[in-house]
Order: structure tokens, then sequence, then C-alpha cells
């Protein structure tokens, strides 16, 4: 009777693992999100509907008027700045090198690239010589892609040719100074007490002398390593040198970005719209504000976000519970803000749109449903579900994967950083650009944006949390205010101020009011 009831077990549990693999095959809609911008369906299975349906039945009817949309997709006017990065004093490489710098990176693209940025203002100050920056395996998303990968390295040493020296590779009496080299043992050679934010003395005094002794200095970790504040105007301006003119992609990279711009402003007949013919004609009758022109959303609303904000996204008991197991298995515990409820939590606007919250930011501004929007993110928690109501607003949507065939995807495909490369090429080519919540991301383009003028929507998180938190609040009042909040925080140029990052706040370091 046992063998029978073993045998009985095991052909329910070959039926249920043939159910899981067909699944699939007869249901592939459910298994083919949007591009890369989701994750697999078992993931989560408990996405949740809609938080804010009053407010999303009014923004499917909205109807923007044609002032309205003049004005959101009118580039911004001349602020009376511009790039300034001409060193105060010419710039004279020094006769002799004081020796080789190397740096560890670790972290995704936009920290690299800051990174990259400081390497080159720290061997300015110590008149030394950068070798192009290793970069670390990133442990989330185990990208081993290396700066040649992902930036052109003859551009990048041809810029700065006349302000430091920079070799690609050690020469061979320093060939033993690697990665592996530091992480066997205690070197004489290595830094690794760099302070956060140290300063150029800090520099001089603790890596200027290891240079001297050996003729090599390797700073691992290397990561927000240079302070902001009190450094000579010169290395300032360097800085942003290297990040708005010496660090290109790499050239597929950039033909591949261009193609996707292509794309979105100049679509081919179908696109997104496929066989849906109530879109057709709700997007192609007439001349639109929007035609040619298309809007970059960075979406960041991955599992790690949510889990790490502490805050409740409307999927009930089951995702309470799996929050909470993440977040115990990720941070140990320790979650950001936790000790507030989610009310207040939304109310001080430290909770991350969702994309349904996004997405009523955008038909707030003036966004209409012939919108080309162009998703630049990692995976969405939640999934195409929790993708739907974003679709339902602006249903030319578009990703990578929509725009781009498997053959043009292929040198990038599986690559974080090279995948955000072409998200950030695209970005700073878009009429508009909007994050959904701070990040690097964010930090980066802002920065890089305010340098070209170009118009970048800030979102007001906390008017935003608070406006979603009344529940009886109507589509035209709550469209009101969000266009009173947002009417100075569409790229208007802010000044840096104290402690503040130079790469999100480039004025006034790097740029000149005239």
């Amino acid at each position: 009777m046992r063998f029978y009831h073993h045998l009985l077990q095991s052909q329910r549990e070959a039926f249920a693992g043939l159910l899981v693999l067909l699944l699939p095959v007869f249901f592939p809609r459910l298994f083919s999100p949007l591009g890369h911008a989701s994750p697999s369906l078992f993931s989560e299975w408990n996405a949740p509907k809609p938080k804010h349906l009053p407010l999303l039945k009014g923004a499917l009817q909205r109807q923007p008027s044609g002032r309205q949309q003049s004005e959101l997709w009118s580039p911004l006017a001349d602020q009376g700045w511009k790039p300034c990065l001409k060193s105060a004093s010419s710039s004279v490489l020094p006769k002799k090198s004081q020796g080789y710098i190397q740096v560890f990176l670790d972290g995704g693209l936009n920290q690299q690239r800051m990174g990259i940025c400081d390497a080159v203002a720290v061997a300015k100050i110590l008149n030394a010589t950068l070798v192009i920056p290793h970069f670390e395996v990133n442990p989330v998303w185990q990208d081993s892609s290396s700066f040649s990968e992902i930036f052109d390295v003859d551009h990048f040493i041809d810029v700065l040719k006349d302000e430091i020296s920079i070799v690609k590779d050690l020469p061979k009496e320093y060939s033993w100074s690697t990665r592996e080299y530091y992480a066997t043992a205690i070197r004489a050679t290595r830094i690794k007490t760099a302070p956060v934010h140290a300063s150029a003395n800090w520099y001089l005094e603790n890596v200027l002398p290891v240079l001297q002794s050996y003729g090599i200095a390797a700073i691992a970790p290397f990561s927000h390593r240079l302070a902001f504040d009190n450094l000579p105007m010169d290395i300032q301006r360097l800085r942003c040198k290297v990040n708005f003119k010496a660090l290109a992609f790499v050239p597929h990279i950039r033909e591949l970005g261009e193609v996707l711009v292509n794309r979105l402003r100049r679509p081919a007949g179908k696109s997104a719209l496929g066989d849906n013919q109530f879109l057709r004609e709700t997007t192609d009758d007439g001349k639109k504000w929007g035609d040619g022109k298309f809007v970059v959303l960075h979406l960041r609303f991955d599992k790690d976000m949510a889990a790490h904000s502490a805050c409740d996204f409307g999927g009930g008991k089951a995702e309470k519970m799996a929050l909470a197991k993440y977040r115990q298995v990720i941070w140990q515990g320790r979650v950001m803000n936790s000790q507030f409820t989610d009310e207040e939590l939304r109310s001080q606007g430290r909770c991350p749109l969702t994309p349904e919250e996004i997405g009523l930011l955008l038909a707030a501004l003036g966004l209409d449903n012939s919108t080309r929007l162009y998703l630049a993110s990692h995976k969405v928690y939640g999934g195409e579900a929790r993708i739907q109501a974003l679709r339902n607003l602006f249903p030319l949507m578009e990703d990578k994967k929509s725009l781009a065939s498997e053959e043009e995807r292929a040198k990038i495909e599986g690559k974080a950083s090279l995948l955000a490369a072409v998200d950030y090429y695209v970005s700073m080519h878009s009429d508009i650009f909007i994050s959904a919540s701070p990040g690097n991301m964010h930090n980066a383009l802002v920065g890089h944006r305010t340098y070209e003028n170009l118009k970048t929507i800030r979102p007001s998180m906390a008017l935003l949390g608070q406006l979603l938190l009344n529940k009886s609040i109507e589509w035209s009042k709550f469209q009101q205010a969000v266009l009173e909040g947002h009417k100075n925080r569409q790229g208007q140029i802010r000044l840096r101020k104290e402690k503040q990052s130079i790469y999100t706040y480039p004025a006034p370091d790097c740029m000149c009011h005239v």
C-alpha cells in the first residue's frame, strides 16, 4: 500500500513539474514582460490592483490643453549659465610623474562614473599617472564589464592629455600590482584607509609618501573618496571635464542608443500599437504637440528599492510577508525609516513612486496617450501586472527590447552596466527626463542635463505623497496641485550647496554665469 502511495505522490509531483514547464508554452504573454524592465511572473504572484482607481479613471479621460502641452514640450529657456571648463591657469603636465595611481571601483555604472572623475582629480592633485580604473564585479547584477567595454579609452586619454598622464596598463616592473595581489594579504602599496569625502591634503599626506617610496599606490575601496568642498577651482572643473567630455561610451553603445532615439522620434507604422485600431485612431488624428519627441522615465522600482523603503505598496498581507522576509535576508533587519508608519513615510516623501503613481504624475503634468515613453529601468517589482496601470495611461511605452532586435542587443544582453549605458545615452537625447525616485542614475542625469540645459522633471515626493494619501481628492484638484507644485522643478538651475555633489549640481563650479 505504501508503495502505491509513493507512486501516486511521484506522479503528482511529476505532473506539477510538467505543468510548470508547459505554462510558458501555453500562456507566453504571462512570461514575456516589457523588455528587461519586468521580472519573471514567478517572482511575485500577488501583484496588487491599482491603489488610486478614481484618479486613474480621471487620468484616462484627461484632455490636456494646447497651452499646457506647448509649455511642457518647449525646451528650457536660456537661464544665463553656460559650461565653463577651461582651467583658470594654463594646465601644464609635470615634467616628472610621482608614480602610478590605481583605483578599484565598485557599484553600478553611475557610481563608477563618479569614481573615475574623482580618480582623475586625485591623480592631478598628486601629479601622478593614472592607470585606467579597474571595475569590481558588481555583487548585485554580477556584471564583470571593464572600463574599456563601457567607455572609449582612447577618447578618454585624448581629452585629458593636457591635464594628466593616463596609461592603459602598468609597465612590466609593476605588473605584480593586481587585484588578486591585494586580495591575499596586507600590502604596503595598498591604501584602504581613505575616508569618505577625503580632502586634497589627506591625499598629499597619506598617499604621496607611498608613491614616492614605491612608485605606485593602489586605492581600494575608492567610492566617494574625494570631498566636494574646499578644492581648487581647477580640480573642480577637471572633474566636470571628465564627467561631461571625457567619458564617452564605446561606439557600439552609442550606435545602439542612436538607433533607439531615431525609432522613438520616427516610429514605424505599428510599433507598440499592434492591431489595436482604437489606439491608432486616438494617436494618429492630426498633429500632436509631442510629434517627434519622447520622454524617458527611469522607473527605479525594483525589489531592493521596495524592501529597503519600509513602505506599503498595496500588495496586502502576502506582499508584506514577502518583503519582510526579503528585508531580513538582504538587510539583516536594518531597514530605512522603519520606525515610521506608512502614512508618515509617504507624507515626508520617503516612499518610492510606483509605476501607477508616476503615471498619474506624468498625466497631471499634461502628457497625453500619444506620448512616446521610453522606460529606462532594471527589474520592476511586481512584474507586468504592476506596470499595467502605467501602460494603460501611456500605451506607446517602449524599452530596449521592444525597440531593438535580439541581434541588435546581442553585445549588451545580460550585462547590467552596458544596459544602463544605453539607457543613459537615450536619456541624454530625450526631450524630457524624469526619474520616479532619487538615486545614482537620477543624480547623474540631473547633473548632466543641467550642464546641457535640458528639461528634467524632479518629482516633489512629499507633495505627491500627501496628495495620494487623500483618497477623496478629485482628478481636477490633483492635477492643479501637481502643476502648481512642479512649476519650478523642470530643469531650472539649482546652485550647489555645501557638501552637495558636483556631479548633480555642476553650477557654479563648472558653469559660468553670463
